[in-house]
C-alpha cells in the first residue's frame, strides 16, 4: 500500500525522481541552448540589416519588410525569455521539474509554434517539409537571399526542436498536453 502511495506521489510531482529530473534537466538545458542560438543568430542578423539594406537587396513591398523584420525582433524577444528561464531554472537547487515542464510548454507555444506560424503572418510552415526535405517555411512575397539564408537553416532546427518537445511529452510527462 505504502508503495502504490508513493509511487502516486513522485507521479504527481510530489517526491522527487531523479531519473525524471535529470531528463527534464537534460531537456530544459538543451532548450535553453537552442533558443540562446536562435537569439544570437537573428539578432547577428538584425544588427547587420536595415529596411533599405533588405529593399536594395530585392525590391520589395516597405510594409511587408517592416513586417519581417518585426517578426524577428519578437521571435528573438520571445526566444531570449525563454533561453533565460532555462538558465534560472538550471541553476537553482533543488531542479523545480514542475516549472521546467511549463517552461518547455510555454517555450514550445510562444517560440517553436511563433516560429512557423508568425503573428504578423509574413511566412507560412510548409506542413510537407518534413517528409519531403524541402524547406519548412514558405514566404509569401519574395524576399532577399539573406532572408532566406537566415531562416532556412532555422526552419530546420525549429523542426528538430519541435520533434524534440513533442517527443518529451508523449514520453510520459506530466507536462500539459502540446497539442
Amino acid at each position: 500500500m505504502k508503495e502504490a502511495k508513493c509511487e502516486r506521489q513522485i507521479h504527481e510531482g510530489k517526491i522527487p525522481n531523479e531519473m525524471g529530473h535529470s531528463i527534464v534537466r537534460a531537456q530544459t538545458q538543451k532548450t535553453g541552448e537552442f533558443l540562446s542560438m536562435v537569439v544570437n543568430t537573428v539578432n547577428d542578423y538584425l544588427n547587420q540589416t536595415t529596411l533599405e539594406s533588405l529593399q536594395a537587396e530585392l525590391p520589395i513591398e516597405k510594409g511587408y519588410c517592416c513586417d519581417v523584420l518585426s517578426t524577428l525582433r519578437r521571435m528573438a524577444v520571445f526566444c531570449e525569455g525563454g533561453a533565460e528561464a532555462c538558465r534560472r531554472l538550471l541553476m537553482q537547487e533543488p531542479f523545480q521539474e514542475a516549472r521546467a515542464e511549463k517552461t518547455l510548454y510555454n517555450v514550445y507555444h510562444q517560440c517553436i509554434e511563433e516560429f512557423f506560424m508568425p503573428k504578423k503572418d509574413t511566412w507560412c510552415e510548409n506542413s510537407r517539409a518534413s517528409y519531403t526535405g524541402v524547406s519548412a517555411i514558405e514566404f509569401y512575397h519574395a524576399v532577399p537571399a539573406s532572408l532566406e539564408q537566415l531562416l532556412l537553416p532555422l526552419s530546420a532546427a525549429f523542426l528538430k526542436m519541435r520533434e524534440e518537445l513533442a517527443h518529451y511529452e508523449a514520453s510520459g510527462s506530466s507536462m500539459a498536453p502540446i497539442r
